[in-house]
């Protein structure tokens, strides 16, 4: 079976024949749109570096998605603070009014008291991820994030830290007891949201499932 190549916009090229394309071809930052001050293309990765250019900011899709699998590699920098919108329009603070998963430094002393809702991988005021699955700081982490309808599971590194349902997490109020209205959205864009700390990504591609 021969290998099916679709571009558009410089963006997405099938990458197997599972059907996962790419959404980052490696040279520039084609079919995203946000913050590309910050965020910069280079040896094959996605770069977020404050140094750029604003304090981080958010960087997405061109595209909309509904569901899929997501599969990611990142690597962190000492104390770095990032997210991954889901859902999300390209405006306001994604963890609300779309969905944000935290990409976080989970050994990081400063982020020793935080809730269990904020730490890698968690859906941000809604589910909180198992901890003690990233690997030694400076190594590649791969995560895969599959959302279906309200239903959504996170593995990271091979292991499954996240199962949930968003509906059924909030149904008797989120757990920052803040007002969510991105978990009524049903597609949106995906995007890395910055928090003025270095990330690294890179093999980014994505399977929409019906």
């Amino acid at each position: 079976m021969s290998l099916i190549i679709v571009s558009c916009g410089g963006q997405r090229a099938v990458t197997s024949n599972t059907g996962f394309v790419s959404l980052f071809n490696g040279k520039n930052l084609d079919g995203w749109v946000g913050n590309k001050k910050s965020y910069r293309a280079e040896n094959g990765q996605i770069i977020v570096d404050p140094n750029g250019g604003g304090s981080g900011g958010n960087l997405f899709t061109v595209e909309e998605y509904s569901n899929f699998i997501l599969k990611f590699e990142f690597q962190l920098t000492p104390g770095a603070n990032n997210g991954l919108g889901i859902h999300a329009p390209l405006e306001g603070d994604v963890a609300y009014v779309g969905k944000e998963l935290q990409i976080l430094d989970n050994t990081a002393a400063k982020y020793a008291s935080l809730k269990p809702y904020q730490y890698h991988g968690s859906v941000y005021g809604i589910i909180p991820a198992k901890r003690g699955f990233q690997k030694p700081m400076g190594e590649w982490n791969s995560q895969t994030v599959t959302v279906e309808g309200s239903k959504i599971t996170v593995e990271l590194n091979g292991n499954l830290i996240l199962e949930g349902d968003f509906q059924e997490a909030s149904k008797n109020g989120t757990l920052d007891k803040k007002e969510h209205p991105g978990l009524q959205r049903s597609k949106g864009h995906i995007g890395f949201l910055g928090h003025g700390d270095v990330v690294h990504f890179r093999n980014i591609k994505i399977k929409e499932l019906p």
